[in-house]
Parts: C-alpha cells; sequence; structure tokens
C-alpha cells in the first residue's frame, strides 16, 4: 500500500470549512428566509430603571403591513426564560422575561415587539409606539449597598463562596500581608455577525423549528421545549454559518424566545435580525468586577492564604448562563500557583445596565489579571524579585496530578498534567527574556518609556461528564460524521475529521462532518468552554475505533486473514504482511454490511458505530504571556510592540488552527486590557453604544502575537491526550500588558485597573509626578 494517509492527528492541513465562505457561498443568519415570513423590530426601554406606565401602540397596528404588536400583557402565558442547566430555586426571581412586565431594569430592555410584512415597516411602526414610564432609582456600582429589586428581593441575587483550610489562622501567623483593590472593567464579545433568529412553525410535522442557532443548541432545544410545554423531539434547532460567537451568541435571549412564540400564534416564519447599535446595548456583556484581595505570606515569600472578597456586577437579570462567570472566579482564582489555605466571596449583584454572562475565557480573564497585579504588588511590598516570587510558588510536576478542593463550573479541580516551571523556563529563553532586559535598558537610558511583563495561567477545557457521535461509511467509501458539537469559526469540521481520519484510516478530505443540526443527533455538548475538541473529539474517537474495528471483523473474512494482520490506510483494508497482495475498500465493506443483505448471527447491518465519552474531570491546559510596551508619557498612550504566548496544550489535532485560536484570543484580549470598555452614566444610560465610543483594536494596534506552542505533557483524562485551547489567547493578556506598563513607568503594582486607557495611565504618572 503506497497510498499516504492525509489529514492525520497533529497535521496543519486546511480548513474544510473554508470553501463556501471564500466563495461567497457561506450561509448565515441574515440569509434564512421562509415564503411568507414577518419580520420583527424590538421596542427598546430608554430608562435604565422605571415603571412603565402607558404603552401606546394604536398608530404602530394601523401601518399598512404590520400584523401585529405585542407588549407583556399579549404574552403573560409565557414563563421567564429559564436557566441553561435547569431550574434554580434562589435565582428564579431574577429570570429575565421576553418583555418588561411593568418595571425595566437596563436601557435597552424589549417592551414591545412590532411583526410586519418587511423589515423596514417593522422599523417604522417601532418609531410609531409611544412609551410613558416613571423613573426610579438607579444602581450602577455593583459594590454599593444592596437595594430592593423586586418586593422580598434584594440585588444581591447570591453570594458565592468556595475556600478550604484556616484562613484567619494562616494570616494571624504571616510574615508579611498585602492587599489591593483591582477592577476588571465591562467589556465583551463583538462578533463580525450580531445575532439572529428564524422561527417557523411546521404545522405538518408539528415541530418548531429556530435557526441561526450557534454555541448550544441542543440545551437550548431542551429550554424551549420546556417553556413551550412541547415534547423534545417538537422542537429543532438549525446552526447555519456563524460569523463569531465568542459565548455572547447562542445563549437564549428575550428575542429568540418571541419569534417562537410568534410562530407558533401566527403559523407564519418570523425573522429579527439584530442591528449594531442593539448589539452593543443588549447582547451580554461580561468581565466587570471589583475584588478586595489579600495575601498573607512567611518571610521566605511563600504563599500561606489569599482571601478575596469581590462584586460581580450581574446587571439587570440574571441570564441562561445563572452564576457560572463568579463561581468559576471563586474556583480558577489560584492559577498555577500552591496556596496552603484560601477563601473567596463573590457578591453577584443587580445593577441598572446590561445583563451579563460568559465571554471567552470567562471568571478566567478577570482572575489572571487579579492574582498576577496581586503577586507583583507583593514583590514590590516584601522586597522580592517578582519572577523568583512566582517560581517559588508554583505548583510542581511532582504534585500532578494537583488536586485543589474548589470547583470549576461543578466540576472538582484537579490538574491532569503539566511542568508550569518548564514552560516558563522555555518561553523565556525563546523570547530572549534575558537579551531583552539588556534591550530595555538601553532604550531607557536614550530617553525611552519601555517595559516588559508577564502572566501565568493555568485553563479549563473538556467540562463533561459526557458526549457522543455517530459515524456511518456508505457504498461509496465516504465517511460522514454526525455530532452534537458546534461551530464557531475554530475549525470545528476540520478537527473532527483529522480525529475520525486518524482512528479510522481515511483521508480526512473524505469525510463529512454535521453540527449543529438537533434533528440529526439526541445529544450534544455544543461549542463552550473550551470543550469541543476534547469532548466532541473524544466521542468522534471512539466512535471511529468501533467503526475501524467492524471494518476489520468483515475484512477479515474477506480478506482470510486474522484481524491483526490487517490495517486500513486511505479507506483501503489491507494485510500488512502482504501490502501489495489483496485488499478491500470500506465502500466494498459498507456494501456488505447493507441491510438488504443477509448477515452472520451477531452482527448488524450497517457500516456504522455510536461513540460515547465520559470523563470525571476537566483537562487543564497552561501557559503564560510575555509583552513589551512602550509608553508615550505626553498623551499615555501605549504601544504593545512584541507579545509572545507559551502554551502546553497536551496534544495538538492541527497546530495552524491552535495557533489561529491564538492569534485571535490575544487581540480580543488587548481589546480589554487597553481599548474596549462599556460605559454608563449616573442615571444608567450607556455611553458606548457605537464604534465611535467602544474601540475595538485594530490592525494597527495589534502586534503579530509570537507563539510556543508545546506538547508535553498529555493529558491524562482522555485516549488522545488532547486539551483544548480556544481561549489561551485572551486569558492572560490584560495581566502581561499591566506588568508591562508598570515595569516602563518604574512603578511596580500602579495598574490596577482595566482598561488601561490614556486616560488611566496619564493619571497615574501624574499622580506619581
Amino acid at each position: 500500500m503506497a497510498a499516504k494517509l492525509t489529514g492525520k492527528l497533529g497535521e496543519s492541513v486546511l480548513r474544510l470549512e473554508d470553501p463556501p465562505l471564500i466563495t461567497g457561498r457561506g450561509r448565515f443568519a441574515a440569509d434564512i428566509s421562509f415564503p411568507h415570513q414577518l419580520h420583527m423590530r424590538i421596542v427598546r426601554s430608554n430608562w435604565a430603571h422605571a415603571k412603565i406606565t402607558r404603552i401606546e401602540t394604536t398608530a404602530a397596528k394601523a401601518l399598512p403591513g404590520v400584523h401585529a404588536v405585542w407588549t407583556a400583557d399579549d404574552i403573560t402565558d409565557v414563563p421567564p426564560i429559564e436557566f441553561r442547566e435547569g431550574h434554580i430555586e434562589n435565582l428564579a426571581p431574577y429570570r429575565q422575561r421576553a418583555l418588561g412586565t411593568g418595571t425595566v431594569r437596563y436601557v435597552g430592555e424589549p417592551i414591545a415587539a412590532v411583526f410586519a410584512d418587511d423589515a423596514y415597516v417593522a422599523e417604522d411602526a417601532a418609531e410609531l409606539i409611544e412609551v410613558e414610564a416613571e423613573e426610579l432609582p438607579v444602581i450602577t456600582d455593583a459594590s454599593a449597598p444592596p437595594a430592593e429589586f423586586s418586593p422580598g428581593q434584594s440585588t444581591e441575587a447570591d453570594i458565592v463562596r468556595q475556600g478550604y483550610g484556616d484562613v484567619d489562622a494562616a494570616f494571624a501567623e504571616a510574615a508579611h500581608i498585602v492587599e489591593a483593590e483591582i477592577n476588571v472593567g465591562r467589556h465583551s464579545g463583538v462578533p463580525l455577525e450580531t445575532r439572529g433568529a428564524i422561527a417557523r412553525f411546521d404545522a405538518s410535522r408539528d415541530v418548531l423549528e429556530l435557526h441561526g442557532a450557534a454555541k448550544v443548541p441542543h440545551r437550548n432545544r431542551e429550554t424551549l421545549a420546556t417553556m413551550f410545554d412541547r415534547p423534545i423531539a417538537a422542537v429543532q434547532l438549525y446552526e447555519s454559518h456563524v460569523g463569531g460567537g465568542f459565548g455572547v451568541r447562542g445563549e437564549l435571549y428575550p428575542e429568540d424566545i418571541l419569534v417562537c412564540v410568534a410562530t407558533l400564534r401566527f403559523g407564519r416564519a418570523v425573522k429579527w435580525i439584530e442591528d449594531r447599535h442593539e448589539h452593543l446595548m443588549a447582547t451580554n456583556h461580561s468581565r466587570q468586577q471589583l475584588h478586595r484581595v489579600r495575601a498573607a505570606l512567611d518571610k521566605d515569600g511563600m504563599l500561606l492564604a489569599v482571601d478575596d472578597t469581590f462584586f460581580h456586577d450581574q446587571g439587570g437579570y440574571v441570564r441562561t448562563h445563572a452564576i457560572r462567570v463568579p463561581m468559576m472566579t471563586c474556583g480558577i482564582l489560584l492559577g498555577p500557583y500552591k496556596v496552603a489555605n484560601y477563601r473567596a466571596a463573590g457578591h453577584v449583584r443587580l445593577t441598572n445596565k446590561t445583563p451579563a454572562a460568559t465571554y471567552r475565557s470567562p471568571g478566567r480573564f478577570e482572575t489572571t489579571f487579579v492574582r498576577e497585579r496581586l503577586m507583583d504588588i507583593i514583590a514590590r511590598e516584601i522586597g522580592m524579585d517578582a519572577m523568583e516570587l512566582r517560581r517559588r510558588n508554583l505548583v510542581r510536576k511532582e504534585d500532578m496530578p494537583y488536586a485543589i478542593p474548589l470547583q470549576v463550573l461543578g466540576d472538582d479541580v484537579e490538574y491532569d498534567t503539566g511542568d508550569y516551571e518548564r514552560l516558563l523556563d522555555m518561553t523565556m529563553d525563546h523570547f530572549d527574556w534575558t537579551g531583552i532586559q539588556a534591550d530595555i535598558e538601553r532604550r531607557r537610558e536614550a530617553g525611552e518609556t519601555v517595559g516588559s511583563g508577564i502572566s501565568l495561567f493555568v485553563e479549563k477545557s473538556g467540562l463533561g461528564p459526557s458526549d457522543m457521535s455517530r459515524i456511518s461509511v456508505d457504498r461509496t467509501g465516504a465517511v460522514e460524521v454526525i455530532t452534537g458539537g458546534a461551530s464557531i469559526g475554530q475549525g470545528f469540521e476540520t478537527c473532527m475529521a483529522q480525529i475520525c481520519a486518524d482512528a479510522l484510516g481515511v483521508d480526512y478530505r473524505n469525510i463529512r462532518v454535521v453540527h449543529g443540526q438537533t434533528e440529526r443527533i439526541d445529544h450534544g455538548v455544543g461549542a463552550h468552554a473550551s470543550r469541543a475538541t476534547v469532548l466532541t473529539g473524544s466521542a468522534v474517537n471512539e466512535a471511529a475505533l468501533l467503526v475501524r474495528a467492524k471494518a476489520l471483523d468483515v475484512a477479515a473474512e474477506q480478506l482470510q486473514a486474522p484481524v491483526d494482520t490487517l490495517d486500513i490506510v486511505d479507506g483501503q483494508v489491507f494485510r500488512t504482511d502482504d501490502p501489495d497482495g489483496p485488499s478491500i475498500s470500506l465502500g466494498e465493506i459498507s456494501q456488505i454490511l447493507a441491510p438488504t443483505r443477509a448477515q452472520p448471527e451477531g452482527r448488524d447491518p450497517l457500516l456504522a458505530a455510536d461513540g460515547w465519552f465520559y470523563t470525571d474531570h476537566q483537562t487543564y491546559p497552561y501557559g503564560l504571556h510575555l509583552a513589551v510596551v512602550k509608553i508615550d508619557r505626553e498623551t499615555g498612550g501605549i504601544k504593545v510592540e512584541r507579545f509572545l504566548v507559551g502554551y502546553d496544550i497536551g496534544r495538538a489535532v492541527n497546530p495552524m488552527l491552535v495557533e489561529g485560536q491564538i492569534a485571535g484570543g490575544f487581540a480580543q484580549g488587548l481589546g480589554g486590557a487597553m481599548f474596549e470598555e462599556f460605559v454608563y452614566d449616573e442615571r444608567g444610560q450607556p455611553q458606548s453604544v457605537t464604534f465611535a465610543d467602544y474601540l475595538l483594536p485594530t490592525v494597527g494596534e495589534t502586534p503579530a502575537v509570537e507563539m510556543l506552542l508545546r506538547e508535553d505533557f498529555k493529558s491524562s483524562r482522555n485516549p488522545l491526550g488532547i486539551k483544548g485551547a480556544g481561549e489561551a489567547g485572551v486569558t492572560g493578556v490584560g495581566a502581561a500588558i499591566a506588568s508591562a506598563v508598570d515595569d516602563a513607568i518604574g512603578l511596580p503594582g500602579a495598574v490596577t485597573q482595566l482598561p488601561i486607557t490614556p486616560q488611566r495611565l496619564k493619571a497615574i504618572l501624574n499622580a506619581a509626578g
């Protein structure tokens, strides 16, 4: 057999997803339409907190082409939007309804919906709706004392707590106690494609369809079925091409519920596409937290205890993610460091801002900034080199697997494999850290304000407990892989095809990967929490191995050879002890296994199998970010000159795709570190609802990120040894740049708030004289 298998694990092969996208044949939410569909337009609150006293819809209803206008009174039978993980009793009062029911709690909250034959008519009708309201007191500071959310309910929705050991005793015995107050600014995902939802009720099948799904279609199907009291099989979600997700797209929003209710009532498809102004005002925000953290250390700089109290700005409601972000914040704050005693208390506070939820690297971007800032401040306070402080406190290779009595997403934390100090040494050598320090010193002597910085982090990926896939081979030898995963641009189809190709022995280009279609498979985890490659990929591997075993079993009969002498390359089964002898293709084996042909007792027809993968714990990849920056002291402007990401992924399915994920993640991290921030005035009015005010980094501000991708420590949690990569480029950016800015201006620990805007940096410089 001279054929060479294409697309094995570890090869940087071209993406399968790209041909329709680069030839203009992509099908995004806006491209999906049905005959006689209606278009929906939302009327949103202009008040951050108010009691609605009057909504006048007469003029809007009278406009030709308008089919209906709804307020909350028209959908009283629709329950609040349920949480993704199911009902949570103590958080239930804070759920959002599809339309505001008397009291509105943020600017942008839906209060009326217009349905018309034309999108422009719907928009014109929405402008005719008159709304009057009585303003109520506004909360914009989550650290302020709680107020009343509703009768009997405080704006403090919950206090999440995690910890272990005797923190108070550790502080009583400490040689050093260091305290800091650290802020992470409010920003979020801004994908190229805004949200979209197209609902259609197929009365002939009694099936409610929702198109334009992303992220977690199976979970959303279950939620919709529960809300509408329908069998799960009577609700189907369909993923189109997705122009970016980043955690904010794919959750269930009020607009998704409204189009579903409308199609069930009207019997016509209903389409809604969000504009950019709406996106910046109404799509989930994220990140905003204020941490008051302190650390206890012994005389040698070893961490004895960390005690963190933080205030999580949840915005106006608790949406479908529930309180995942603050829970994760508590669970992963310690990162790569050993801490004998730990306590965290997160106050989940409702404010009159857009509701907050998950955004790429939720909880980890925030905690890495807090933790790494704390380490730099500790180094300054106790007079120790910041790098040496980090080294002394790292979890060691011999400690692995390293369990901490904490939880992340309901899973007990146990780091699987790794050598954090070795990766630190390798990355610094790759970056030429020593040479950079000498160059920085030379440039400072010439009058430049330059500096370098570092951040270390531990990621999490592969959240279980299980996932499945279905693989079949047809009579032509073509392979179909059906998964419950989702594609949000990360190269999902290519990765799944490579995993299947490697296990089954076929060319990855001969594999069709199906995803995001709930009618094709009953279960799926979607694409979130860096779990698709680890969890779904492992399920694909299991199914491919089952198909392989069945094919070899049949081939052994046909070739009259022992199974252990057979192999599959490029879809052909051959004898390894006689490579040039007879062979049989997978397509021929599929024909032998056709349901129309009699099979031996105990053998099922079809060359196909379902594969399940189960895991007890997540995997924990890890890395570090290094930055070099230059400061303009006159303006407070920052230029990132170099940036390196060192990352141990365990095993890369496709290194090129991993590097793409890291580069894209870095750009988002850069935005949160220096540019992006949702700002509100004292009346709760958003000040960042256009790109003139919500600033994204452009090519001019984004350096080419350097990478050191390592595969030294495979995960022990799955047969492939893989770990996740989707958030590696984001997590440490804010902390590394802040560290570099401190170094440049000669004020360790000076930067304690993100984003580091020119105004904030100038204020630090002015205060320092």
